[in-house]
């Protein structure tokens, strides 16, 4: 049994390896496609105005942060679901989400890399690229 209830979300399950260790990958490795499958994902189910965010040596919490918007409450649901859909198929393991039920701003921690789904007005109201000083030069197009 687990002393620490509140295990990162960087562990699997109790006693398991972390999802990010997988064999024969390094961890640098490992980061970049799971980074490269979500960007995929978003790419493909028509996200809109995509940012990667490297925080490599910015923050302890994820080594990327990756934020998209959908055109409503239900492309940003299903948006989300994909991604979590691609995740577990993937080997990367169960992610934990917030946000699902209302879908104005769903947060998917997958560990290493951190997503931030948002409609176009809640995104805008929060503007969390600027936390992170990103400039229109490091946007990724949505094509």
């Amino acid at each position: 049994m687990r002393s620490d209830p509140a295990h990162s979300a960087h562990e699997g399950p109790a006693g398991a390896e972390s999802s990010t260790e997988s064999p024969g990958l390094s961890p640098v490795l490992d980061v970049k496609a799971l980074e490269r499958l979500i960007l995929d994902r978003l790419d493909d189910d028509k996200a809109q105005d995509i940012v990667h965010i490297d925080l490599t040596d910015k923050s302890s919490v994820a080594d990327s942060l990756i934020v998209a918007s959908g055109r409503s409450h239900r492309h940003v649901g299903a948006l989300a679901d994909h991604i979590l859909r691609a995740l577990k198929e993937n080997g990367f393991g169960k992610a934990r989400v917030e946000g699902l039920p209302h879908c104005d701003w769903v947060l998917i921690d997958a560990g290493d890399v951190v997503v931030h789904l948002f409609r176009p007005e809640v995104r805008s109201f929060y503007n969390i690229e600027k936390i992170w000083a990103v400039d229109a030069p490091h946007r990724t197009a949505a094509n």
